[in-house]
């Protein structure tokens, strides 16, 4: 990997919040269509920026999350963008198949619609098929 310090003007220009983490939108290439949100610590960035494949910080691991180690849905990182706040990062990516750890193409398959919530996502890839026991959020 390498070494962190090629990366110190990006890093610089990101505000990592008191638990030394950002949010992290990833959106799909192509469509704009937002796929989820999740947590980056430095090493993350630097993995991410790296490998060219996405990695998170999973708050409930306590440890990086390769996106899709677990699943096979891995994110190809295509555009790495910081806000102007530099307190969120925008994650343009390649997603290979689905992106929640429901089965849905998007972690934004709810809506709000005439005074209720409402699923409008189906689900494209049952989790068991993607992680082979009942799953939670985040690996």
């Amino acid at each position: 990997m390498t070494d962190a310090t090629a990366f110190d003007a990006v890093l610089a220009a990101i505000s990592f919040n008191a638990d030394g983490l950002v949010p992290a939108i990833a959106q799909a290439e192509g469509t704009g269509e937002v796929l989820m949100m999740a947590w980056m610590n430095r090493e993350a960035v630097v993995e991410t920026l790296t490998t060219g494949r996405v990695c998170y910080w999973s708050r409930s691991r306590r440890g990086l999350w390769r996106k899709g180690e677990s699943s096979g849905q891995v994110q190809m990182l295509k555009d790495f963008r910081v806000d102007c706040d530099g307190d969120t990062l925008l994650l343009i990516v390649e997603q290979q198949g689905v992106a929640c750890h429901t089965g849905r193409r998007s972690c934004f398959y709810r809506a709000w619609r005439d005074g209720t919530l409402e699923t409008i996502q189906e689900v494209e890839t049952d989790p068991s098929v993607l992680y082979g026991t009942p799953h939670t959020h985040g690996a």
